[in-house]
């Protein structure tokens, strides 16, 4: 590891691509306060930092195992792009979810429009549907998946939470997290289950 941590970014992200996860762990605690620090000053929620910043780690892991990564020796600049498109991408949905205009559309009738009532007894019943497939797919996952699904998403643990409880580093937590996400997407297609309405 101390080795590791004299080399450049460039060599760092090689290594990960050759199955180095150390590589990616010297990178991640090189950048981390930086990318961070970027994050926060731009959204000034800790929260939002906090999910920016791990689906930030996120990109950047499937993009780096995919054999995407071409910006040789501008690893942090692409880093924080990746995060900057993350804060626009949830200022923009955030913005569209907070505005209502008939000016744009004028043969659509707002108030006979499903998305914005109450649900109906139908509409419980297909999302109970939905949530018993999400949980039946979770039970199929290998256990160290299950248990980062489970924290994640049912105890709201940051992905850094995650790693100290489970004695991994952030890296393997993020990595568990991307399979289970891929076997269920897999599992679902497979067994012809829909997880959305």
């Amino acid at each position: 590891m101390e080795t590791l941590k004299t080399l450049t970014d460039t060599a760092l992200v090689e290594l990960y691509a050759q199955g180095n996860n150390e590589a990616f762990d010297v990178l991640l605690y090189r950048h981390k306060n930086k990318v961070f620090a970027y994050i926060y000053f731009t959204v000034r929620n800790k929260e939002l930092a906090e999910d920016i910043f791990q689906e930030t780690f996120i990109r950047v892991i499937t993009t780096l195992k995919q054999g995407r990564y071409a910006e040789s020796g501008k690893f942090i600049a692409w880093v924080n792009r990746i995060a900057h498109n993350l804060i626009i991408d949830h200022f923009r949905q955030e913005r569209s979810e907070n505005t209502v205009s008939n000016d744009e559309c004028a043969d659509f009738d707002l108030l006979n429009n499903s998305k914005l009532c109450d649900g109906t007894v139908e509409d419980s019943i297909v999302q109970e549907q939905i949530y018993g497939d999400v949980r039946h797919l979770v039970g199929i996952l290998p256990e160290e998946q299950q248990i980062v699904v489970q924290m994640r998403y049912y105890e709201g643990l940051s992905f850094k939470e995650i790693a100290d409880k489970t004695n991994v580093s952030i890296n393997t937590a993020l990595g568990r997290m991307r399979y289970a996400l891929l076997n269920m997407r897999r599992i679902a297609d497979e067994k012809g289950i829909m997880l959305s309405v």
